[in-house]
C-alpha cells in the first residue's frame, strides 16, 4: 500500500515538473532584439503608429508578421523595412499592451503605451449601419420538426423505460429466492 502512494506522489512530481517546462519552453522564442521598434511608442487612441524592422539588426529576411490587442495583425513584407497600424478607437488610455513581431519562428515584444485624448486629425472611419437583429422562429412553433423524428424519439423513451422496468423487477425476483 505504501508503494502506491510513493508511486502517485512521484508521478504526480513528474507531471507537475513536465508541466512547468512547458511553460518555461514556450517563452524561449521570444528576444527582445534592437532590430524592431514601435514609433511613436505612446500614440492617442485611434491614432497611428510605424512598425519597423532592421534587416541587418535583426537578422530577418522574410516578412513579419506584427500582432497587438489594440491594432490586430499586420504584416511587413519581405522587401519593406516598415509598415503603418491603426490604433482602436477603444483602446485604454494610460494602459500599455504588447506588440509582437514574429520572423521565422522567432519573436520580439515591443510595449506601446496609450496616451489620453484623441489625435487631431483622426483617420476617417467606415460608417456603421444598424442593421437590427435576426430572429428565427422562436420555440413556440413546431415549424421544422418531422413527426418520424418525434416518433423515434419517444419510441426510444418508451422502451429504455420499458428495459428499466423488466430489469428491476427481474432482479427483484432473484433476490427473494
Amino acid at each position: 500500500m505504501r508503494a502506491i502512494r510513493v508511486a502517485s506522489a512521484a508521478l504526480l512530481g513528474v507531471c507537475a515538473l513536465t508541466s512547468c517546462a512547458a511553460a518555461v519552453a514556450d517563452d524561449d522564442h521570444y528576444v527582445m532584439s534592437t532590430g524592431y521598434s514601435v514609433m511613436p511608442s505612446t500614440v492617442a487612441a485611434g491614432g497611428q503608429v510605424t512598425l519597423r524592422v532592421d534587416r541587418s539588426a535583426s537578422g530577418c529576411t522574410r516578412s513579419v508578421t506584427v500582432s497587438s490587442a489594440v491594432f490586430g495583425t499586420v504584416f511587413i513584407p519581405q522587401g519593406s523595412t516598415s509598415t503603418t497600424a491603426q490604433i482602436d478607437w477603444n483602446a485604454v488610455p494610460g494602459m500599455s499592451y504588447r506588440v509582437t513581431f514574429s520572423c521565422g519562428g522567432v519573436s520580439a515584444i515591443k510595449n506601446l503605451t496609450i496616451a489620453g485624448g484623441h489625435p487631431v486629425n483622426p483617420a476617417p472611419q467606415p460608417p456603421y449601419y444598424y442593421r437590427g437583429v435576426h430572429a428565427g422562429e422562436g420555440g413556440s412553433s413546431l415549424a421544422g420538426l418531422d413527426l418520424k423524428e418525434i416518433g423515434l424519439g419517444a419510441a426510444l423513451v418508451a422502451a429504455s423505460i420499458g428495459a428499466a422496468y423488466r430489469l428491476s423487477r427481474h432482479r427483484s425476483g432473484e433476490e427473494s429466492a
